[in-house]
């Protein structure tokens, strides 16, 4: 079941440049690289690695009690590496960076990191493998980070450290893979699931021992799961958390694909807006349903198929409470389901199709909601303009419908208006409208104070006016982009536009 190895596909260039451009911005709209089957299993990140080891280095030590003793032994290992002028600058630059940019909660600073080493290629190079324009909102927060990482990692030779502690990970790594193996056939078991023997996309536990062990992490690219899971030397690995996210990559592709059904069921996002939910599900009818089901299957498991049935129904009925209103249907579905002969597919269209909208909605009244709720593993909404961050999540999940209602709504509620037009904007590109994209990309540079919205949008547009031949156009968007107060990446991006008119990248043959 766990296939390590991504495939590596020749390239070549299509014959129509718009078309090439679509699909590229479409690719990188969506979030990380799409690959032509997915992983599944548990690996290492020498970039995860390089991010972690550097702020450990620079005083991260949340859980460290709890860590594992080689934790600390890399700590040693970079503070004693950088004795160096250069790398103690380089450290101590980093550093600065670091205490400059603390959140409130350790939590919410791990998150951030862990987003930018996940969005970092393997590599003593440290470089990004996702446009800066299409990073998750949290590792923008720390995108400055990168080039202080990256002398860093030069001056005290952090690749060095990574491969001298190789043999380490990777025998935490064959430690996690029976247990972790064992959790999801478990699933797939109890599921009935019968198209897991091919892998379309990403589900990827990533063992690093230099985060707390008190914290996970899940992210969720477009149709990719990926899990940064700390082992603990005082307790097992939380495999139930590794489970709710596989569930997510289970369901969340399957309701992507209901959109009438969706428009059916989304009155019942009026019941839950006094409930202690968090708010994209409030707003969003498929995530509503998608961890509703998700909290059923989790009571159905408690206790395993002997497990105490007041206990498991007591489970899905605080689920209720905190506003999963659908956890209770979905509870007796599944029961049904554990004595039926049917596979997942057959039953998912059934459990959909035989919700009754009315019925819910009363059953909804009745229920006393609880005054707090506890916060989602893989989707956070932390940001202050809540539709322009749902427009944003769905679009990286690949719900451009979502993407685009949710956009619009930011615009009417007078949320950011650059945010939410250049979602717009990627929208229309990944549905394949390239004028539409062009007149959002052009509204979103001239009302943004975003020096990113506004430097992105114009080397976009530049790109687009070279596919079309327009090169004195094109160069203009490039030097406005260039003279501004941006960071790095973006005015990297402006040079190279001005140096030679833009050719789109290659894609797999196969795609």
């Amino acid at each position: 079941m766990f296939e390590e190895a991504c495939l590596k596909t020749r390239r070549t260039i299509l014959l129509s440049p718009t078309r090439s451009l679509i699909l590229l911005l479409m690719s990188a709209a969506l979030g990380l690289p799409a690959m032509a089957q997915g992983r599944m299993g548990v690996e290492t990140s020498e970039g995860l690695f390089t991010v972690m080891a550097s702020i450990n280095a620079c005083g991260y030590d949340a859980d460290m009690g709890q860590s594992l003793p080689l934790r600390a032994r890399v700590r040693d290992e970079v503070l004693k590496a950088a004795q160096t002028p250069e790398a103690q600058t380089a450290l101590r630059n980093l550093c600065n960076f670091y205490d400059d940019h603390l959140q409130d909660t350790a939590a919410r600073t791990l998150s951030n990191y862990v987003s930018l080493g996940l969005n970092l290629a393997d590599g003593p190079q440290v470089e990004l493998r996702t446009a800066e324009a299409n990073l998750p909102p949290d590792a923008i927060f720390v995108l400055g980070a990168v080039p202080l990482l990256q002398k860093l990692s030069r001056a005290a030779d952090l690749d060095a450290i990574w491969k001298k502690h190789r043999a380490d990970y990777q025998a935490l790594v064959a430690q996690l893979h029976k247990p972790v193996n064992d959790t999801l056939m478990g699933m797939d078991f109890y599921l009935r699931r019968t198209e897991s023997g091919f892998v379309k996309h990403d589900f990827v536990i990533y063992v690093e021992p230099l985060a707390a062990p008190g914290e996970i992490n899940s992210r969720n690219y477009g149709d990719d799961y990926y899990i940064v899971l700390s082992p603990s030397a005082t307790a097992a690995p939380r495999l139930d958390q590794v489970r709710h996210t596989y569930l997510h990559y289970i369901f969340d592709a399957k309701v992507m694909t209901r959109g009438t059904t969706l428009r059916r069921l989304s009155p019942l996002l009026q019941t839950v807006q006094a409930a202690p939910l968090e708010e994209a599900y409030r707003f969003d009818i498929g995530l509503l349903l998608t961890e509703s089901l998700i909290k059923a299957v989790e009571a159905r498991l408690l206790g395993g198929p002997k497990g105490d049935t007041k206990e498991k129904d007591k489970y899905a009925w605080e689920a209720t409470r905190q506003g999963f209103i659908l956890t209770w249907y979905f509870n007796d579905k599944l029961k049904a389901f554990e004595h039926d002969e049917v596979d997942l597919d057959q039953a998912y269209g059934d459990w959909l199709h035989d919700i009754e909208v009315e019925k819910i909605q009363k059953f909804a009244a009745d229920v006393p909601f609880e005054k707090s709720g506890s916060q989602e593993l893989v989707r956070r909404v932390e940001h202050r303009d809540r539709l322009v961050e749902l427009a944003e999540r769905a679009l990286a999940s690949g719900n451009l419908a979502g993407a685009q209602n949710y956009a619009q709504q930011a615009i009417e509620n007078k949320e950011d208006q650059g945010r939410a037009l250049f979602v717009l904007a990627r929208t229309a590109i990944a549905g394949g409208k390239l004028e539409e994209a062009q007149g959002y990309f052009t509204r979103a540079a001239n009302v943004s104070s975003d020096v990113k919205i506004k430097g992105w949008s114009n080397i976009y547009l530049g790109r687009i006016a070279d596919l079309q031949e327009h090169r004195e156009q094109a160069v203009e968007h490039y030097r406005i982009a260039r003279d501004l107060d941006g960071p790095a990446e973006l005015k990297a991006a402006a040079e190279k536009g001005l140096q030679q008119a833009y050719q789109p990248a290659p894609r797999p043959d196969n795609q």
